[in-house]
């Protein structure tokens, strides 16, 4: 028994370098902590609600440009759209080839317009400047709502993509693992964390307390200039992280012909046969490499925990890996003394299976879909949808309320494009070549990015550098949880609390309830993400369609049309949150998992917008118009 346990215990890696690593990491977070501290400071001595919410509409150039930037290049850029490339192949350049042009689309579209009449109605809040532009506390209460119930699915990934980060830097950490044992000792006996990994579980708990932590402290200054640090970051990660892989791999050529001989696995299951009755537990790793009777390789993609006193385990999720490489073979451990390792059940690839090239060509492999990932009519979609759907975010339209003048506007759209340039190419060539390099990682694919920072650093002979490139995703993510964070709490404290409930509510009270709300609203995310979905970039797209749909259309009609009303927009809203809801519950009702239903093959995003289009004219049209003042105030004297 102790020769087996030895065996299974000597697949866990560990790097005499990782304390070094979790330095480097400390010192970002350091850094990070020092700046709310002193936007908290600034803070205090101005007006809360506009310095909390807007950092007092004073944001030039280059703090506009990268808040704007890292906030967009959330958890899903860097840890969902890597895992996205990591499992399609090159297919993904298309996909998100508009994120070039998304500067220009966002900012060009809205931005001017909507920095002055946010500042004509004192606003500080999407919500508000409906609520003002239409004299309607309805209006704000919609929206309000709505922004809500998306914004939480966009904090869910980000949470999810914090944890996992965390979860890789520390996976070799001693006092980190013991930790995790003894997580593992009662999250069983709690129904809402009994299907969590313990390391996750122990990862989520301390990323969202820090990050509510600070963002509650330091409001949108701390945001902004956290985001300003996390945005030069991300790109220089970015940036070494290529170096490296090119290096490692000997170039894009070799690392693409090898990537053209490569077959997209088969998921299966495996039943473990021991020759006799176990005399303890025994608890195999989730990752492990093995070895099956028939001479193939599999990889676990769950813990496998084999009792005392039984001869065959239960049935076990795992990979079956096509023609492993040497590396893969020489991990794979052989239990043909002690057990039979057999394959029980084989779920091909519906598109790619057993075809060298999948991963260099459209539509890309597909476990589920036999019309591949990507076809040329849902690219194309993708194209529209990112630079159109960036606009009607609210998160970016916040960012378009608080800079200063028109010219830090114009200068931050080239800023912010070349910004994109130099993250999302670079992205595709390092994940492409990580499958070369880090094969099997379809078990857990949110994983990759900083799976493959630490590899790239490990086999650089400088481990340390793992803490420095990880801190750029996990840069992303807080840029994006802290935004987001602060939007919702806004939303509930500013547009619900103050304008409804009690209007004269004193600056201390506003401030504490904030505070009460921004802890709330982390905690139930929390909970929520206890079991996230496989890939994060679900739930991006999800709140990004989503919100786009409810809000581009009525947003800009609202800034450009005097004709427009109170329940045109109102109907606007909802008919562009029904369509989105309906083709996403159409594709439950079909797929019997999260996702869309893609009608004609386009991205829904498409007919949220063309319904929301549809009533918020025609409803506009039959329905009483603005009051002659109220638009007057937005558009000057109307004939």
């Amino acid at each position: 028994m102790e020769a087996l346990q030895s065996i299974i215990n000597g697949t866990t890696e560990r790097s005499d370098g990782q304390h070094t690593a979790l330095i480097s990491f400390a010192v970002y977070m350091l850094f990070v902590f020092a700046l709310a501290w002193l936007a908290g400071r600034i803070r205090s001595k101005k007006e809360f609600v506009s310095e909390y919410f807007l950092g007092s509409r004073g944001l030039g150039m280059w703090a506009f440009a990268l808040t704007f930037a890292a906030t967009n290049a959330s958890g899903g850029s860097f840890m969902g759209f890597p895992a996205l490339i990591y499992t399609h192949g090159w297919v993904l350049a298309l996909w998100i080839a508009s994120y070039m042009v998304v500067p220009l689309v966002t900012t060009g579209l809205l931005a001017k317009r909507l920095n002055q009449v946010a500042r004509k109605a004192n606003a500080v809040t999407v919500p508000d400047i409906l609520r003002a532009r239409f004299g309607s506390p309805a209006v704000g209460l919609v929206a309000t709502a709505l922004l809500t119930f998306f914004m939480f699915f966009y904090l869910l990934a980000q949470f999810k993509a914090g944890s996992q980060i965390l979860a890789t830097l520390l996976q070799d950490v001693e006092v980190f693992q013991s930790w995790v044992g003894w997580v593992a000792t009662w999250k069983d006996q709690l129904a809402l964390t009994r299907s969590s990994d313990p390391d996750y579980l122990l990862c989520l708990i301390f990323f969202a307390g820090t990050v509510i932590l600070y963002t509650t402290y330091g409001g949108f200054r701390a945001v902004v200039w956290t985001d300003v640090m996390q945005g030069l970051v991300m790109v220089i990660g970015i940036i070494v992280m290529l170096v490296l892989v090119l290096n490692q791999v000997g170039g894009l050529d070799k690392a693409t012909q090898q990537l053209s001989e490569m077959k997209p696995p088969q998921m299966g299951t495996i039943h473990i046969r021991w020759n006799q009755a176990l005399d303890r537990d025994l608890s195999i790793k989730k990752g492990t490499w093995m070895h099956t009777r028939d001479g193939r390789i599999v990889r676990l993609a769950e813990q496998a925990i084999c009792t005392a006193n039984e001869e065959e385990s239960e049935s076990l999720s795992v990979l079956i890996q096509p023609d492993p490489p040497p590396e893969v073979m020489e991990k794979a451990i052989d239990l043909s003394q002690w057990a039979s390792v057999e394959i029980h059940s084989l779920i091909p690839y519906a598109s790619g299976n057993g075809q060298k090239g999948a991963y260099v060509k459209a539509p890309g492999p597909h476990k589920d879909n036999e019309l591949g990932f990507l076809s040329m009519g849902m690219a194309f979609s993708f194209f529209v949808f990112w630079a159109f759907g960036g606009a009607g975010q609210p998160s970016n339209m916040v960012r378009q309320m608080a800079f200063t003048d028109s010219r830090v506007l114009k200068r931050s759209i080239i800023v912010v494009s070349l910004y994109y340039t130099a993250i999302y190419f670079p992205l595709i060539i390092i994940f492409c070549c990580a499958r070369v390099m880090l094969p099997g990682m379809e078990i857990d694919p949110d994983r990759i990015m900083p799976e493959m920072a630490r590899t790239l650093s490990i086999n650089a002979g400088m481990p340390w550098l793992t803490g420095l490139i990880v801190a750029a995703p996990f840069a992303a993510v807080m840029s994006s949880v802290d935004s987001f964070l602060l939007m919702v709490s806004s939303g509930v404290v500013r547009d619900v609390y103050q304008h409804h409930v009690n209007p004269s509510a004193s600056e201390k009270k506003i401030k504490w309830l904030t505070y009460v709300v921004t802890t709330f609203i982390g905690f139930a995310a929390v909970l929520a993400v206890l079991n996230p979905p496989q890939y994060l970039q679900n739930l991006i797209v999800f709140a990004t369609g989503g919100l786009a749909g409810c809000f581009l259309v009525p947003i800009a009609l609202a800034l450009y049309w005097p004709g427009i009303t109170r329940a045109g927009i109102i109907a606007g809203m909802l008919s562009g949150c029904g369509t989105h809801l309906c083709l996403y519950l159409l594709g439950w009702i079909i797929h019997h998992k999260f996702t869309v239903y893609s009608f004609l093959g386009m991205q829904p995003f498409f007919w949220d917008i063309l319904g929301s289009l549809i009533f918020t004219v025609t409803v506009s049209f039959m329905t009483r118009p603005l009051d002659l003042p109220l638009v007057e105030r937005f558009f000057g004297k109307q004939s």
